[in-house]
């Protein structure tokens, strides 16, 4: 009797799997990816200018960039900064930290290419930065407080200046 059950039983398994139907579809997946580029810096500190002495005072930031792999030659330029000297330029800009008073006082100094202090970072050449590979490079910002500023008094003296890739 329990051979027949079994049997019984095990046939209508078969035959309901053997009236089992399917039917496919491709389930279609897609992404896309936006060439891009994305911008940091860090803060170029000069520390402490010692207008008696009115000697230069060097210093460096970092401008890091990040760009997809698709972007070849992304091109950094530094704005004239918030306090720009009278016939600054994009092209030859002429950069000032100021104290912030009511009647504000001034430092020049620049922002440069390379240690050398040769080469003004423009808004307009700037540099060319890292081809992308999805990975932050950061660019040295080369800075220098110019020299003989005697008569500039004691205070805390800042500058923004903006940092764009183009790309």
């Amino acid at each position: 009797m329990r051979k027949i059950a079994y049997s019984v039983g095990l046939a209508a398994l078969m035959s309901s799997a053997a009236l089992a139907t399917t039917a496919t579809a491709n389930l279609g997946v897609s992404a896309s990816i936006t060439s891009n580029c994305t911008i940091g810096t860090s803060t170029l500190a000069f520390g402490a200018y010692d207008p008696i002495a009115g000697t230069a005072v060097p210093g460096t930031g970092t401008v890091t960039v990040a760009c997809t792999s698709d972007v070849t030659a992304p091109k950094v330029t530094l704005g004239q900064g918030l306090h720009a000297g009278g016939g600054s330029t994009d092209a030859a800009p002429l950069r000032r930290l100021s104290d912030g008073a009511g009647t504000p006082h001034y430092l020049t100094y620049n922002i440069y290419l390379l240690g050398d202090h040769a080469t003004v970072w423009d808004n307009v050449t700037g540099q060319t930065a890292h081809a992308g590979d999805g990975t932050g490079h950061a660019l040295t910002t080369f800075g220098q407080i110019d020299i003989n500023q005697h008569t500039a008094p004691a205070g805390s003296y800042a500058d923004t200046v903006v940092a764009t890739v183009t790309f």
